[in-house]
This record gives structure tokens, C-alpha cells and sequence, in this order.
């Protein structure tokens, strides 16, 4: 048992591990480097801690304008554009499992001071911005009393929310602004003890499957493997039927799912492990491979065998996958959204926004920004471009965490959920501005 007072001491020794810094590698796209394990007795940890946004507001590139488009929600996560525009945002925070050693409370305790205090919604948010002013004339709640809901769908007629122990749908009537009908739930999902709660979602192009990713019971099984039975695997579900696959195993994480418009493939983002080094396991960005191994928790980054793991399965290994992209070690990545139609044009017509929460668990700050990955012809092509920042200050405190991120192509915004300051923010093209009169 841990007394009070030595977790400052303790929190210190956290912050302090691995001071010789790290090193400048490769972090992202699609050959990063991958260094040498550096385990230690405790690993780096630090996190931002909330500074409020004040007067400020998050940065995009030249020609961008942004806005608050909604504030005090209660933990925005996921989003949704329904067909006639408004908009869905799936609010809470979810999770129960118990810490397994001593340094599982202490990166409880550092975890928890980067985030918010504000009770879990439990609820999905209708906005309605009508004129596409970036000010919503309705904003209702639009489904109570749900558990950690996170990912959404639209499929003929109904609403299909990921809580985080079912899929349940509600039927939905155009121009609707609140849903009092009971749930009726479309399948269940793995909850025992829940360490990585969120479940993403997102339907197929031809609207007849769901995806549904479920992320680890563990950093790398060590509650054993018996508690990762249908974890860290993406599902395709039948959202009339409730009927279930597994797609693809191994994904430590897979926190947001999304289908690439050219191709109509499956991609997701996927945070990956603690605890061998700062820089050794980076997040990554991937297609989803019908009957895919990506490694977890025998090996990283494709067939770097991870020697913590035991037993160990050399022939599990023998057949992972590597990622497609990486998005540099411990950023955190929960949110994706593909530009569609011709997205924002010029740079920003062809790839993927990807909302990136930040790091807790390396000495330096990594994450805390949407990042932009361009694409050509369905593929990832070209380095990360930083699309929206200032969630940082420049002395390391955090303004705001990102979280979802929806492009939406009717209206050519890009909605980002900030759940530190319980924000979304919307990110437009600034309107020319008018000639002058002669």
C-alpha cells in the first residue's frame, strides 16, 4: 500500500526517469526508427496540466477560421453528422479497472490531473446550425441516460451508439431533436473490467455492417490472457441482427475507425503499449485486414517481439503486420476522419484529420494537436503536417486535450471534441473578404 505522503516523492521519481531526454529518431510515417527497449523500474511520465483557453483560441493553418461551436458539454468524444446536418456528440467517460500494482495508482494519479473534473454525460448532444454560421440556433439533449458512450452511427432509420458494454440503436425521424425510446440493443459487447473502455465505431460504405473496435484489458497481458478473450480486435456486427465477426486481432487499442472514400477501406487508429521506452512503440494509423494480426501483445510495429509477453508466440509474430503509418510514440490518437469531396482543396483535398489526445507516459509532451495525413490515390503519401495546435503553452500546459475529429463535406468544416475544456471546436475556410467600393 501506497501512503499519501510519499506520492509526491514517488510522482517525482516518475517525472524524473529516463532524464538523459531522448533521443531524435524518426517517429512517424510509414518507416519510422524503432529503438532498443529501455525498460526501467518506473517509467517516464508527465502530463500537462489544464490551463484553460482563456481568450485563445486552437490554431489552424493561414485561411482557416475557428470557433467555439459549443461549450460546457460533459466529456465530448465521438461524433456524427445525421442526414439532414445536425450534428451528434457523444459525451461521458467510461472504465473500471482496478490498478494491479503500485505503479498502476501512480500513473493513476498523473493521468488524472491532465484531465477533466466534470462529471460523465452519459448522453449525445444534438447541435443544429441551420446557416452554417458556426452558431448552433438548437442544441438539445438528444439521448440520455447511456453508459460511456462512444462511438456513433447512422444506418436506415436508426441511431447505433458504442456504449461501453453494448451496441443499442434508437429509431430516429428526420429533423428529430430528442430520442425518448428505449434502447434496444443490437449486441453486446467484452466490458469485464474494461481498462481500455472506448469503443469505436463506424458503419461500412454500403451501410450493411458495423465496425466496432475493443481495445486491451491490459498494457500487455498481464492480468493474463485469459481477461483478453475477443480484446484488442475490431468486430464487424449486422446492425439488424446483432451477429458478430472478428475482422482483425492485435490491435492493442483501436480507438477510432473510419472508411477511406476512394477505396472503401477500413482504417483505425491504434495506441500502443507502456513501459519499454518513450520511443519505442509509436501509434500508428492502418488499415484494418480481414483476418489480420497486428501483434499485440507478442510483438510491436510488426515482429519486434516484445520479451515482457509469456509465454511467447514466435509463430503469432511470425505473421503480424506492420502499420501502415506511424503517428510518433504516445500521442494518444483518438480521432479519425477522412476529407471527402475534395476536402478543403489544395493540400488538404486527399487524406486523413487525426485528433491526437497526448501523451502521459514520456518525458516530453507529445501529442495535443490535430494532425493532418495526406494521402493520394486511397494510401498514406507524404510527412504529418500539424493542421490545428495551441492545445499546449509554450511553458507545457494544456488549453485542451483533441479527441474525435468529423470532417464534414456538406458544410466543408472540421469539428474537433476537446474534452479537457469540454469543447468542440469547428474549423472553416475564412470567407474572402468583399471588395472594397471604389
Amino acid at each position: 500500500m501506497i501512503r499519501a505522503a510519499m506520492i509526491p516523492a514517488a510522482c517525482a521519481v516518475l517525472m524524473l526517469a529516463g532524464c538523459g531526454g531522448e533521443e531524435r529518431l524518426v517517429e512517424t510515417g510509414p518507416n519510422p526508427t524503432i529503438p532498443d527497449i529501455r525498460e526501467s523500474l518506473v517509467p517516464s511520465m508527465n502530463i500537462a496540466r489544464p490551463a484553460g483557453w482563456g481568450d485563445q483560441t486552437p490554431v489552424a493553418p493561414e485561411g482557416f477560421t475557428v470557433t467555439a461551436m459549443a461549450t460546457d458539454l460533459r466529456i465530448p468524444r465521438q461524433m456524427l453528422v445525421l442526414p439532414n446536418g445536425d450534428i451528434l456528440i457523444a459525451e461521458g467517460r467510461g472504465g473500471n479497472a482496478p490498478a494491479l500494482r503500485p505503479k498502476d495508482v501512480l500513473a493513476g494519479l498523473i493521468k488524472k490531473r491532465g484531465t477533466t473534473q466534470v462529471e460523465s454525460g452519459d448522453r449525445i448532444t444534438l447541435l443544429r446550425d441551420a446557416n452554417n454560421d458556426g452558431r448552433p440556433e438548437v442544441r438539445t439533449v438528444f439521448i440520455d441516460n447511456l453508459n460511456a458512450p462512444y462511438g456513433l452511427a447512422f444506418i436506415d432509420g436508426y441511431v447505433y451508439v458504442a456504449n461501453q458494454d453494448a451496441v443499442v440503436r434508437f429509431p430516429y425521424q428526420d429533423g428529430q431533436t430528442r430520442i425518448t425510446a428505449a434502447a434496444e440493443e443490437v449486441t453486446k459487447l467484452p466490458a469485464e473490467i474494461n481498462h481500455h473502455w472506448t469503443k469505436a465505431m463506424t458503419r461500412s460504405a454500403d451501410g450493411l455492417t458495423l465496425y466496432v473496435g475493443i481495445g486491451s484489458n491490459s498494457n500487455v497481458g498481464e492480468r493474463g490472457m485469459a481477461a483478453e478473450e475477443e480484446r484488442a480486435v475490431v468486430w464487424a456486427v449486422d446492425p439488424t441482427t446483432g451477429a458478430h465477426r472478428t475482422v482483425a486481432r492485435g490491435l492493442r487499442n483501436p480507438t477510432a475507425l473510419a472508411i477511406e472514400p476512394q477505396t472503401s477501406a477500413l482504417w483505425a487508429v491504434v495506441n500502443e503499449r507502456d513501459e519499454i521506452g518513450p520511443q519505442a512503440s509509436p501509434d500508428y494509423l492502418t488499415t484494418v485486414r480481414e483476418g489480420g494480426f497486428y501483434g499485440w501483445p507478442y510483438s510491436y510495429w510488426g515482429r519486434n517481439v516484445d520479451p515482457r509477453v509469456r509465454p511467447r508466440r514466435p509463430d503469432l509474430v511470425a505473421r503480424a503486420i506492420t502499420p501502415d503509418y506511424a503517428l510518433g510514440s504516445h500521442v494518444a490518437a483518438l480521432g479519425l476522419s477522412f476529407a471527402r469531396d475534395g476536402g478543403f482543396g489544395g493540400r488538404f483535398a486527399e487524406g486523413a484529420f487525426i485528433g491526437e489526445h497526448g501523451s502521459w507516459n514520456r518525458r516530453n509532451l507529445s501529442g495535443y494537436k490535430v494532425t493532418w495525413v495526406p494521402f493520394s490515390a486511397g494510401r498514406p503519401n507524404g510527412d504529418p503536417v500539424d493542421f490545428l495546435t495551441g492545445f499546449l503553452t509554450d511553458d507545457g500546459q494544456a488549453r485542451g486535450r483533441p479527441v474525435g475529429v468529423l470532417f464534414d463535406p456538406e458544410r466543408r468544416i472540421l469539428l474537433v471534441a476537446d474534452d479537457l475544456s469540454n469543447t468542440v471546436w469547428r474549423v472553416a475556410p475564412r470567407a474572402p473578404e468583399a471588395p472594397a467600393r471604389p
